[in-house]
């Protein structure tokens, strides 16, 4: 036990945060990081208490109605901003958080943050979340292009060998109407595994850039499903980088995914348009619409929709989604551009 003491101690005293413990407002403690910041910033432990104090106040007043109001004082941690050498040329921007301890004996301690550390955690916490929604979106990617493999190229090349064992007794009629089934079975197999290649990196765009490549999107799904696509473009995208080319090309594409997996539309609208110093694309269809608030779960449609956020943020575009039940969804990604 005594052992256990002394690792607390240690922490305590080495902890990166400024930590100071009260007793009924009078200081009982603090740590060598918080002695380090009162003597380099004069800042008496009063003044602290009296900042928590008028937070505290605020946050248990019962002059607003407020719905969080009943669970927003019952919390025992409260988060107080405050700056240090704010007439300063550096000025310093800080939280201070109050963790109640033992409140029949009032006991609290007050914790020192810097902003920019709080900051730099919630940027950690948030890359890890996007990491895992990445992650996802690869396994969902790999998971489909696995059962394309096996519905398509897998059954049809064991249909193939079937077909070449059957040519060995085969008569000489039979033979050459086998292998005519067989010539036709194979060009269909080569035309799954262009789809297949096409999916997952068209040639079209790094041959011939964006524009070709956006048309001969639309032009195989609409031959492919029977969908109307309408595709508007008014801007040159020669100029554009092979990163913006792509994400604009990806997010065509997953949009009107969804739109056949999702939306029971008829007519997309594809439009990618140039402006003063950006370029922006919007898909447009005329489906059924959904709840954006019931998509935030994870499902296919949801992670496809992060997926392009992700897509976008990571070329500091700008990416929304504007659906009405029975009236059809907007996708559009905004992008910075010489």
């Amino acid at each position: 036990m005594l052992e256990t003491a002394n690792w607390m101690a240690k922490y305590f005293e080495e902890a990166t945060d400024a930590i100071l413990v009260f007793q009924h407002d009078e200081l009982l403690i603090a740590n060598r990081l918080a002695q380090q910041f009162q003597a380099e910033f004069k800042i008496d432990a009063s003044y602290l208490v009296s900042l928590a104090k008028t937070a505290i106040e605020e946050r248990t007043s019962t002059i607003d109605d407020c719905y969080p109001c009943t669970a927003r004082n019952s919390m025992t941690r409260i988060a107080i901003p405050f700056t240090v050498n704010a007439e300063g040329e550096n000025p310093i921007v800080n939280f201070m958080v109050y963790t109640s301890l033992d409140e029949k004996n009032g006991v609290y301690s007050l914790t020192l943050k810097s902003r920019g550390m709080v900051q730099r955690m919630n940027q950690i916490a948030q890359q890890k979340r996007l990491v895992q929604y990445v992650n996802r979106a690869h396994e969902e990617e790999r998971k489909r292009i696995s059962q394309d493999l096996h519905d398509s190229i897998a059954q049809g090349v064991y249909s193939t060998i079937i077909g070449l064992h059957r040519l060995i007794d085969a008569s000489s009629d039979e033979r050459k109407r086998q292998i005519a089934v067989l010539d036709s079975e194979l060009h269909s197999l080569l035309n799954e595994i262009k789809g297949i290649a096409v999916d997952i990196r068209p040639a079209v765009l790094d041959s011939f850039g964006l524009d070709a490549a956006l048309r001969a999107l639309a032009q195989r799904l609409e031959e492919n499903t029977g969908l109307t696509i309408r595709l508007i473009i008014r801007t040159d995208t020669s100029q554009l980088s092979d990163d913006l080319a792509t994400v604009l090309y990806r997010i065509a594409q997953e949009s009107m995914t969804n739109v056949l997996k999702h939306t029971e539309a008829d007519e997309v609208i594809v439009l990618l348009v140039g402006h003063d110093h950006r370029i922006s694309l919007e898909v447009i269809d005329n489906g059924q619409g959904f709840s954006i608030d019931v998509q935030q779960g994870f499902n296919g449609h949801s992670l496809g929709l992060m997926n392009m956020n992700e897509r976008v943020k990571a070329l500091h575009g700008v990416f929304t989604v504007d659906s009405v039940i029975g009236k059809g969804t907007t996708v559009k990604a905004e992008f910075p551009v010489a």
